[in-house]
């Protein structure tokens, strides 16, 4: 086997797993850069008196620049101005401002959207929510109270470290929590602990009434809660299309009392972590696809709610030949039982009839803490451009599939090494909900696929669009390019948005962009919609539509 220094697999990890941190958030990410700050126990009048006034970047200011972009440096807007604003009160003024000019307006947190939703030609303002960053317990509410603009990272680190608590989020600590909670949300806990949305109370919203008048709205979860559609809207319905998130309230179903160390799941500890990885010098087709299977085929036996397996999470990074290796990162919760014994028997089964042996990179136990903010398996450096697709697995992928993976990656006319195509585990505690409980339709699935390429040369963005088109389409080539729900897939996750899916030139499938997204729940989104956005002030090339 091909010796992989640990220099190389370092190097090569920056990007590798970047392609999984990056795109990590949907619809309406956000341009905030800096960890929010974080109040608690302040009164509501010395609150209000400490938020300073909104600040408006026009294209004189030189911070203009800086601001008109996300993550993903394809995707440059030009709108007239920016407004960065503090508090709920300055989004509404922000918003009745830009409906009374007729001026399109749009929302960041984080700024991680992997399409121009928030840059396109049209959007003429954008509401930057980094001033909105604020992680309090709220009392009268008996919820924790999480602000959009603060990021994942601080957001972890403060349930952690004052309650000693978790929200099951995404791994990449630079995502905002704005976009990502709203459209579903999940990462390395999800599978012991459920979904983000799984966990949301209340949101609060400045929407546009049928009167062209911005205002705040409270919705909660309250089976009486004349608003609670609106709250339901936003457990997977995705940012940008009902208004603007100006608070989400955290407290898990069947918490109760008023202590905040009790209202969310409890952190781990300790997790073991396991980093592997294999050469592509030792493998051919048939252990390749071996290797795949047994991925799945672990995943679709041990991804039950109540599974021995529910505590472990891996990401499968299947890089381009070209990068000689792929890695497969992989994190248990060590208090979870027999947790070294399920680890080795995951990491024996994904290996078993494939004749190849894989190299460890790390095997040790460490903080939770440190894991989700510190750990190069899942927090890697991010990339300036990229593209990206998703997949929802329900069952083992058929070898039609498997070879389409092995074909794709291994092309010799596509100069990639960091093209990727990545299986991410996933069921588990997630399929315990009922698929119309929350907008996030998809409770049956064992696993998710990430189709990416990451790049840094603009004048290279064709190459690399075309290689992820290439292969989406070349895998569910049986299915009309798309993977279409019912079968073994489920159709596409919404925080890792492709306007692609909602081209007829790319989606030959006959099913409908909103299908493949939100299934059966599309209609009651389009009931919400019209509802809270009547006038269809919040849109995008994949928001929902009006009925």
């Amino acid at each position: 086997m091909t010796d992989v220094s640990r220099r190389v697999l370092m190097k090569g990890a920056a990007l590798t797993g970047g392609a999984l941190a990056v795109p990590a958030i949907g619809v309406v990410a956000a341009a905030g850069t800096a960890e929010a700050a974080v109040v608690e126990g302040t009164g509501e009048a010395a609150a209000r008196a400490a938020v300073p006034a909104p600040i408006t970047v026009t294209r004189t200011d030189p911070r203009y620049r800086g601001l008109i972009s996300g993550s993903n440096q394809r995707w440059v807007g030009s709108p007239d101005y920016v407004r960065l604003v503090g508090s709920a009160d300055q989004v509404v003024s922000a918003v009745q401002e830009a409906v009374d000019r007729k001026l399109k307006v749009v929302v960041r947190s984080g700024g991680h959207c992997d399409e121009d939703f928030t840059t396109n030609p049209e959007v003429r303002v954008v509401i930057d929510m980094a001033g909105l960053g604020s992680i309090a317990y709220d009392p009268r509410m008996r919820a924790i109270a999480v602000e959009p603009g603060a990021l994942l990272g601080t957001v972890y680190r403060t349930l952690y470290k004052r309650w000693g608590v978790v929200l099951p989020g995404g791994t990449c600590p630079t995502v905002g929590a704005g976009g990502h909670i709203s459209g579903g949300g999940y990462g390395a806990l999800s599978r012991s602990r459920g979904l983000t949305v799984d966990h949301l109370y209340a949101v609060e919203v400045v929407h546009v009434d049928q009167n062209g008048r911005a205002r705040k709205v409270v919705a909660t979860r309250e089976a009486n809660d004349p608003n609670r559609e609106l709250w339901w809207a936003h457990t997977g319905g995705g940012g940008g299309n009902f208004g603007i998130v100006t608070k989400y309230w955290l407290r898990s179903p069947g918490a109760t009392g008023d202590d905040p160390t009790k209202l969310l799941p409890k952190a781990p500890s300790e997790v073991i972590l396991s980093d592997v990885s294999w050469s592509w010098d030792d493998l051919d087709e048939a252990s390749f696809t071996r290797l795949v299977h047994n991925f799945n085929v672990w995943h679709e036996n041990n991804s039950g709610p109540g599974a021995p397996g529910r505590f472990l999470y891996s990401q499968f990074k299947a890089m381009h030949k070209a990068a000689g290796y792929f890695r497969m990162s992989t994190q248990i919760d060590a208090a979870a039982p027999n947790a070294d014994q399920v680890l080795d028997g995951f990491l024996a089964a994904v290996s078993e009839g494939t004749g190849v042996r894989y190299t460890v990179g790390d095997r040790y136990r460490a903080p939770w803490l440190y894991a989700v903010t510190e750990w190069s398996g899942f927090v890697e450096a991010s990339v300036p451009r990229w593209k990206s697709k998703s997949a929802y697995i329900r069952k083992a992928m058929p070898q039609d599939q498997l070879k389409a993976m092995y074909r794709q990656l291994t092309r010799t006319d596509y100069p990639g090494p960091y093209g990727m195509i990545a299986l991410v585990s996933f069921g588990g505690r997630i399929n315990d909900t009922a698929s119309a409980d929350t907008a996030t339709a998809q409770r049956d699935s064992v696993a998710k696929m990430l189709y990416c390429s990451l790049w840094t040369n603009p004048a290279d963005d064709a190459v690399h669009q075309n290689w992820v088109r290439e292969a989406y389409a070349d895998v569910y080539a049986s299915t009309g390019g798309v993977p279409r729900p019912g079968g073994v897939n489920d159709g596409c996750y919404i925080n890792y948005a492709d306007a692609d899916i909602a081209d007829p030139t790319l989606n030959t499938s006959g099913v409908p962009w909103h299908r493949l997204y939100f299934k059966d729940n599309y209609p009651r989104l389009q009931r919400a919609k019209a509802k809270w956005d009547p006038r269809d002030v919040f849109s995008h090339r994949l928001g929902i539509r009006l009925p």
